[in-house]
């Protein structure tokens, strides 16, 4: 706790911020948080990963759209358990479940039944799992911080979750010659454990801080009671907002060019690597070095950048950065190229996009935070996964090649940072209509 303390009094001086004495408490357990939930899901992802091309890449849009199908399914569930229990209880309830989910495929895959549609069932999970995860984290932090506060300490916060997807692939890559990829499904789970305990003293901050009279937002229903409402209220809010609208195409932009750069980064790996442990090894080295480099920028850069251009032109720099990533794969589809290209957006996304656009929803109602979000994170999410995976793969049937396929990524890329500048200015009016009254 000292450590992460004195972190945070070094981060604060070079972000030029104050962070106030009662928040101090709620961003060490929000840091706690993300490090568990991203430390679960980093030691799962090579595993997931290793499936997917062991099945056949030729079979990643089936699984894709199984993903899809699946969401269509849980997105009504969530809702009906958000209307139904409050907060403090039904948060709880959704990582109990994905922790019962792993110790079920740890018991399936100790059995040594290794049938494919196992592996298969796997993959799906798994690529739900991490959505819901980091969805519900972030409708949580939009539910407790300000605006302002989100804009100071959101930087912070997501580098507890660099720091747990750094443990994460760290413990897989030293772990599994000892155990087996298998055998680190409990160490998931637990981790998963510690985000739960974290959730509870998050609630319990929020309660003494109601208490003391030092309210964190004004006229919402408390968290100990239900959010009520229609279940499939997400989905109504989205199809009458623009605003969410606009969010739901910047999802979509951003899911399809990371499934172009996924199924590009499984033919590529597949083709360059034989052997099954060599391509997890790849790739749980590609996550530590993205991690790396996302917690130096989240430590150093992010909290300025929002700082000195706005949101509007900080949600602009990963897509433009991409176009040019995809520019260089249409000329040199090769391993290092896709390596490189594949770090920098990746960290980039996870030190500068996902908290700018997590900034978007701050200023929203309860609904649209948890409903709205959730279906947008999950839904439209992997909606847009299926859609592109079976894009590319009818590219490839017509005999386009993966040079080819990059090239269609630059003109996309340009469209997602013309949508990412509008949704950002778009908040900054909102904000200043609520300050101004």
């Amino acid at each position: 706790m000292n450590v992460i303390l004195s972190i945070i009094k070094k981060y604060s001086f070079l972000e030029n911020s104050i962070i106030k004495a009662s928040e101090i408490i709620a961003l060490v357990w929000a840091f706690i948080y993300f490090f568990c939930l991203l430390a679960s899901y980093y030691i799962i992802r090579p595993l997931r990963d290793e499936m997917g091309i062991a099945g056949g890449t030729e079979n990643l849009p089936w699984l894709f759209t199984g993903t899809f199908l699946v969401m269509l399914l849980a997105v009504p569930l969530f809702g009906w358990v958000t209307s139904n229990y409050p907060r403090e209880k039904f948060i709880p309830y959704v990582y109990g479940f994905f922790i019962a989910v792993i110790i079920g495929f740890f018991t399936l895959f100790s059995s040594g039944l290794k049938h494919a549609n196992v592996a298969r069932s796997f993959y799906i999970w798994a690529s739900v799992y991490n959505l819901f995860i980091v969805s519900v984290f972030w409708s949580f932090m939009a539910d407790i911080f300000t605006n302002n506060q989100a804009k100071r300490l959101y930087g912070f916060i997501a580098a507890g979750g660099t720091i747990g997807a750094l443990t994460g692939p760290a413990l897989t890559v030293y772990l599994v010659q000892y155990t087996g990829p298998t055998n680190l499904l409990p160490l998931s789970a637990f981790f998963l454990l510690g985000a739960i305990l974290c959730v509870k003293q998050l609630n319990r901050w929020q309660m003494l801080s109601n208490r003391s009279g030092e309210k964190i937002r004004n006229n919402e229903p408390e968290s100990d009671k239900p959010m009520g409402g229609n279940p499939l209220a997400g989905i109504r809010l989205v199809a009458t907002s623009p605003y969410l609208l606009g969010i739901c195409m910047l999802m979509l932009l951003y899911t399809t060019l990371s499934t172009f750069m996924y199924l590009e980064q499984a033919e590529i790996v597949k083709t360059s690597f034989s052997d099954s442990s060599q391509r997890t090894a790849v790739f749980a080295g590609m996550d530590l070095a993205v991690n790396m480099l996302t917690l130096i920028i989240q430590l150093f850069l992010t909290g300025r950048i929002v700082k000195m251009i706005g949101l509007g032109k900080t949600l602009m720099i990963i897509p433009l950065v991409l176009s040019l990533g995809f520019l260089a794969l249409g000329f040199s589809p090769i391993l290092p190229v896709l390596i490189i290209v594949q770090v920098l957006r990746r960290a980039g996304n996870y030190a500068i996009m996902k908290p700018a656009r997590e900034m978007l929803y701050v200023l929203l109602g309860k609904e649209e935070k948890y409903k709205a979000k959730n279906f947008i994170d999950t839904t439209i999410y992997r909606g847009g996964d299926a859609v592109s995976a079976w894009f590319f793969g009818g590219l490839r049937a017509v005999g386009l090649g993966l040079a080819g396929i990059a090239f269609i990524g630059v003109p996309l890329a340009l469209i997602w940072a013309w949508v990412s500048f509008k949704l950002g200015n778009e908040n900054e009016k909102m904000e200043a209509i609520v300050e101004f009254s």
